[in-house]
C-alpha cells in the first residue's frame, strides 16, 4: 500500500513544475528574437532594439520624401497650369473684341493676316468728296492697293461705323461705295462726332483682331500723307516693344462751355488754366502692336474723355510706353512742306493747324500733293 502511494506525484509538484516551465519560457523569449524577415536568423535583444529603432526611422524618412516629392510635383503642375491660363488669357481674343471685329474665335485664329502697318483713315457718312480726293492723291487704288498689301504689308482702309438706324440710306451708300472701291473697314460702332474716342477703341480692336501688324495708324481724311516716308519712319522703331508715335502736344484744358474742344471733366486736370499731359495730336498717330492689344483687351474699362487724342494719351500715360515726338508727322501745308521737300526732307504728313486738317481739303489736297509729295516709287523702295 505504501509502495503504490510513494509512486504518485504530488499535485503541488505539478503546479510548481508548470510555474517553473512558464518562467523559463519567458526568460528564453526575452533573450532571443526571431525576425520573420531574417530567414530564421536569431537576433539578440540589443541588436534587435537597435535595428527596430532604425527600421521605422528609415521607413518614415522614405515615406516623407515620397510625400514631399508628390507635393513638389503637384505644386509644379499647378504653377504650370496657372502660367498656361495666363498665356491663354493674353492670346485669346476677348468676347468684346470678337464682337467688335465680327469674328468668331475660329475665324480669328484662321484669318488673321500678317502686316507691317494697318492704316485706318477716319471718315464720316458726309465725307464722300474727301474720300475721293484722298483716292485721287496719296492713297493707292485698285490693284495697286492690293499689291501694296501683299508685297509691302501695308493695309490702307477708310474706317467707318454704321448709323443709329439699321440698314439706313447712309449705310447702303457706304455699301455701294465699298463695292466699287473695296477700301473700307466697317466697324461695329454708331457714328457721331462726340463718339470719336469710342471709335478709336473700336478701330484698334477690330484691326488688331483682323491683322497681326507691327503698327496701327489712325489718319484723318483731310490730311495729306506720304506712305513711303510713313513706313520708313515707323520701321526705325520696329524692334521697340511699346511705342506711341506722333506730334506730341500739351494744349490747355478748356473748362468754359460752348467752346470748341470743351473738356467737361476739366476738374480732373487740376487748377483752371492747367494743360493736358503730353499726347499725340489726333490728325495722325501710330501705336505698336502691344499697345493696340492693350486697348483691345481693356476697351470696356478705358475711360473716354471729350477729345479723342486726349483719351488715347490717357490710356497710355500710366504704362511703360515710349512717346516719340515725330515732327515730320505734322508739317504745315505749302510753303512749309514744299520747302522741306525741295531740301530733300519730305514730310510724313501735312495739314493746317488752324483747321485741324487741310483747310478746304477737297479743293486743296491736290495742290498739297503736287508740291509736297514723295516720288511715286518711294513706297516700293522702302525696306521693311
Amino acid at each position: 500500500m505504501k509502495a503504490r502511494n510513494s509512486g504518485k506525484v504530488s499535485p503541488k509538484w505539478i503546479v510548481l513544475c508548470c510555474i517553473f516551465t512558464f518562467a523559463l519560457g519567458m526568460l528564453v523569449s526575452n533573450r532571443v528574437w526571431l525576425l520573420p524577415e531574417s530567414n530564421g536568423q536569431i537576433m539578440w535583444p540589443l541588436q534587435r532594439d537597435q535595428d527596430v529603432q532604425f527600421l521605422p526611422q528609415d521607413c518614415t524618412t522614405k515615406k516623407n520624401n515620397e510625400i514631399l516629392g508628390q507635393f513638389q510635383k503637384t505644386h509644379e503642375a499647378i504653377q504650370s497650369l496657372d502660367n498656361s491660363i495666363g498665356e491663354l488669357r493674353m492670346e485669346l481674343p476677348s468676347v468684346e473684341r470678337m464682337r467688335s471685329g465680327k469674328l468668331s474665335s475660329m475665324e480669328t485664329n484662321t484669318t488673321k493676316q500678317k502686316a507691317f502697318m494697318v492704316i485706318g483713315i477716319n471718315t464720316a457718312f458726309s465725307s464722300r468728296k474727301r474720300r475721293d480726293s484722298v483716292r485721287q492723291t496719296w492713297m493707292p487704288q485698285g490693284e495697286n492697293l492690293l499689291k501694296l498689301e501683299k508685297e509691302k504689308g501695308i493695309v490702307v482702309r477708310f474706317m467707318i461705323g454704321h448709323s443709329a438706324t439699321s440698314n439706313s440710306i447712309l449705310d447702303r451708300a457706304i455699301d455701294s461705295e465699298d463695292s466699287q472701291h473695296k477700301d473700307f473697314l466697317r466697324l461695329d460702332h454708331v457714328e457721331g462726332y462726340h463718339e470719336l474716342s469710342a471709335k478709336t477703341k473700336t478701330f484698334l480692336s477690330t484691326a488688331y483682331a483682323k491683322w497681326d501688324a507691327d503698327f496701327y495708324v489712325k489718319i484723318d481724311d483731310d490730311v495729306h500723307v506720304n506712305l513711303g516716308m510713313l513706313a520708313a519712319t515707323l520701321a526705325r522703331h520696329r524692334l521697340k516693344p511699346r511705342v506711341y508715335i506722333g506730334c506730341m502736344k500739351s494744349g490747355p484744358v478748356l473748362s468754359r462751355k460752348n467752346v470748341k474742344y470743351h473738356e467737361p471733366e476739366f476738374w480732373k486736370f487740376g487748377e483752371e488754366g492747367n494743360k493736358y499731359f503730353r499726347h499725340a495730336t489726333g490728325q495722325i498717330y501710330a501705336v505698336s502692336k502691344n499697345l493696340a492689344k492693350y486697348v483691345s483687351d481693356n476697351q470696356a474699362i478705358l475711360h473716354k474723355y471729350a477729345n479723342e487724342d486726349v483719351s488715347l494719351g490717357a490710356w497710355f500715360i500710366g504704362l511703360e510706353v515710349e512717346h516719340i515726338n515725330e515732327h515730320s508727322m505734322c508739317c504745315g501745308t505749302p510753303p512749309e512742306c514744299e520747302w522741306k521737300a525741295q531740301a530733300g526732307s519730305v514730310c510724313v504728313a501735312s495739314f493746317d493747324w488752324s483747321c485741324s486738317g487741310i483747310c478746304k481739303s477737297v479743293d486743296r489736297i491736290k495742290e498739297v500733293h503736287a508740291k509736297c509729295s514723295e516720288d511715286a516709287s518711294a513706297i516700293w523702295g522702302v525696306l521693311l
